[in-house]
């Protein structure tokens, strides 16, 4: 597993801007800015351009791209992450325009993140088994690929900074490309036949429940993972804590059932890491039941939940049954002690949840009834599974609150 900087690198983030609603402008920088943080570095400034749509040539207009060069030689900046995808024209332009051939020798070159590379480097960086980390080095390498003309640095050739055009430095280019494409075949090679393994496994538990923990990144699915399971999946406030899955197996009165954490959620995912991490999504496609944790206390929660149900309905995993797990309350009644959270339930259900509950994962509150309310719909299952089991007289005991 790559390991975190020591030092985080001073980084320059960039959005277009919601015009409409600018609040949710700043909602997504800060979000930019955590995953940053994730990846190894520290912003230290912040452009938005307000424009319907990207320019063509460098994302941003002229004027926004002089500020931000001025605001890049101010900071001392290293780094720009954008908020969205760059097109490889994109990149090389702004690149070349953030590091001019008469910058001084020792300054380091400029590098240019988007949401996507930003995003492949924390799972790369979180990846721990050999599954995660063939899934993640794939979509990596599909992703730069196309972009080879400007990625020396982030493909970790330290070869002088970017721009490096014409002559040698074209074929050394297609050298580069020859390699990647070799290392994708190899990559797919491999994650055959590890999603092979994995099918057999997933085989052998097709008479067995099973329930996944689906939610926007940092919602709290391993701390609610831990508290149903009694395992110990790391849990830390960071974005994307968990990249690979886990399965566990639980007991709720006596049904046995298996529970799964998998990979949270966010906006504008990449493609690519959706399409390499299809089979580890397999837990959740072949999921029973979701349990789809929510922090509530976001201030964009719902915007969260429309992201999650967006991402189920592309993996096709939308039309299970769902029990809504409206995580951190307690949280949420500091930030709104006025607001009684039983009186947003009808917002839920408009939504289209019909199991809803509200807990808290670090204080406990209300988990005794989110394990009630799982017991009951795992035994609708589990009749569906072993019908003979209520002719044979098998009598299921019922879980009551502790």
């Amino acid at each position: 597993m790559k390991q975190m900087p020591a030092t985080l690198r001073p980084a320059v983030l960039v959005a277009l801007g919601h015009t409409r609603q600018p609040e949710l402008t700043e909602e997504h920088l800060d979000e930019l800015a955590f995953l940053a943080e994730t990846a190894g570095f520290r912003e230290v400034g912040r452009i938005v351009q307000n424009l319907p749509k990207p320019d063509p040539r460098t994302f941003i207009g002229k004027g926004k791209l002089e500020e931000l060069k001025r605001l890049v030689r101010f900071t001392n900046a290293i780094e720009v992450i954008f908020d969205d995808d760059l097109t490889p024209s994109q990149l090389r332009n702004l690149e070349r325009e953030l590091n001019p051939k008469d910058r001084e020798e020792d300054q380091p070159p400029v590098r240019v993140y988007d949401r996507s590379l930003l995003i492949l480097d924390i799972f790369l960086y979180r990846a721990k088994t050999a599954q995660a980390r063939t899934q993640v080095e794939l979509a990596r390498n599909q992703y730069l690929l196309p972009r080879l003309t400007r990625m020396w640095t982030h493909l970790e050739r330290q070869r002088g900074g970017t721009g490096t055009r014409g002559g040698a430095g074209e074929k050394e280019i297609e050298t580069d490309r020859r390699n990647i494409r070799h290392q994708i075949a190899v990559l797919k090679e491999r994650l055959k036949k590890i999603e092979q393994q994995r099918l057999t496994q997933r085989k052998g538990r097709e008479a067995t429940v099973r329930v996944a923990l689906v939610g926007y990144t940092n919602a709290g699915k391993s701390t609610l993972m831990n508290i149903l399971s009694g395992s110990d999946v790391l849990a830390e406030n960071r974005l994307f804590a968990t990249v690979d899955s886990t399965v566990r197996k639980v007991k709720l009165g006596n049904i046995p059932f298996l529970l799964s954490d998998t990979v949270g959620f966010i906006r504008k995912l990449p493609h690519h890491l959706i399409e390499s991490f299809k089979s580890t999504l397999d837990e959740v496609r072949e999921a029973d039941i979701l349990l789809h944790v929510v922090d509530v206390s976001h201030p964009f929660h719902h915007n969260q939940i429309e992201v999650v149900n967006h991402t189920l309905g592309d993996i096709r995993a939308g039309n299970k049954t769902t029990i809504l797990v409206l995580n951190k309350i307690d949280a949420f009644r500091q930030a709104h002690p006025n607001v009684k959270p039983a009186d947003m339930l009808g917002f839920y259900r408009q939504m289209g949840f019909e199991h809803i509950i509200m807990v808290s994962a670090l204080s406990g509150e209300h988990i005794p009834e989110l394990k009630r309310m799982l017991f009951n719909e795992v035994k609708k299952i589990f009749i569906q599974i072993y019908p003979n089991y209520l002719k044979d007289g098998y009598v299921f005991a019922p879980y009551e609150i502790s």
